[in-house]
């Protein structure tokens, strides 16, 4: 069985200079959660096994993220990071991955020139390409969810399991799928919708939105068949520390990096 992953999420606005881990309710309610190359040497020391480093406005105010954050938050950490907000093209890809970047996630830009995914793949490897699905329960398509860009605000009509069945035809090597409806409620993930996308995909999902415990983690692995799960309010006002997490798990049968 293979190892299941544990990932600290950083969501940051890079509107002000030093930059900012923020997190919200269900994309809004921002508050303030810490600096982030300070928290990703923490989660880095505490056993985290990758880092997502999203730059949550950087595609609704059509602008770059940040390169010397990016740059300065890579060299605190010795685990895999995922880096995206704002990707347009390729080249803005290579430039991730020059600043230190393992792999590149991209939401918006899949969604409105889906050839990103193909032409980042071949030219970068799969591997280094993660979809990030924003997802909504709205009952207006066939699976019942639709998906969103720029930052949870615009609708776009399109049924997230299509969309994932077609984002890993196209070459993606991952999937971070977020529940809009559960992001920051620490409900509990949709387990229903991470099932849905887990058993009709042959690519890792990543499950992302409403963890509140590490039961629900415990929850993403065995009743939404995840092999990832993702958390930001846990971690970043000290809650459940990752360890705590990764021991939990590792004691009801789950099989983690310890």
């Amino acid at each position: 069985m293979l190892t299941k992953r544990i990932i600290p999420c950083l969501d940051c606005d890079l509107s002000v200079p030093e930059g900012r881990v923020v997190k919200g309710v269900k994309f809004k309610q921002i508050r303030y959660a810490g600096v982030p190359w300070e928290l990703a040497r923490k989660y880095s020391n505490e056993g985290a096994d990758e880092l997502v480093f999203l730059d949550i406005t950087a595609s609704h105010e059509r602008r770059e993220s940040m390169m010397e954050v990016i740059e300065k938050t890579a060299r605190e950490v010795f685990i895999p990071l995922t880096v995206g907000g704002g990707i347009r093209n390729t080249e803005d890809m290579q430039k991730m991955l020059r600043a230190g970047a393992d792999k590149i996630t991209v939401n918006t830009a899949a969604i409105k020139n889906p050839s990103i995914v193909k032409e980042g793949a071949r030219r970068f490897g799969s591997q280094c390409i993660v979809v990030a699905i924003d997802s909504k329960k709205t009952g207006k398509t066939r699976s019942g969810h639709e998906c969103y860009t720029f930052g949870g605000r615009k609708e776009t009509g399109i049924d997230t399991l299509e969309w994932a069945r077609k984002v890993e035809g196209l070459g993606a090597g991952e999937i971070m799928l977020t529940s809009m409806d559960r992001d920051g409620t620490k409900l509990g993930f949709d387990l229903q919708l991470t099932r849905l996308i887990s058993e009709n995909v042959n690519i890792p999902v990543i499950a992302s939105g409403g963890v509140g415990n590490p039961e629900h983690m415990l929850e993403a692995f065995t009743k939404g068949k995840a092999d990832a799960a993702l958390a930001a309010s846990i971690f970043h006002f000290n809650e459940f520390p990752v360890r705590k997490v990764k021991n939990f798990l590792k004691e009801q049968g789950i099989p983690v990096r310890i």
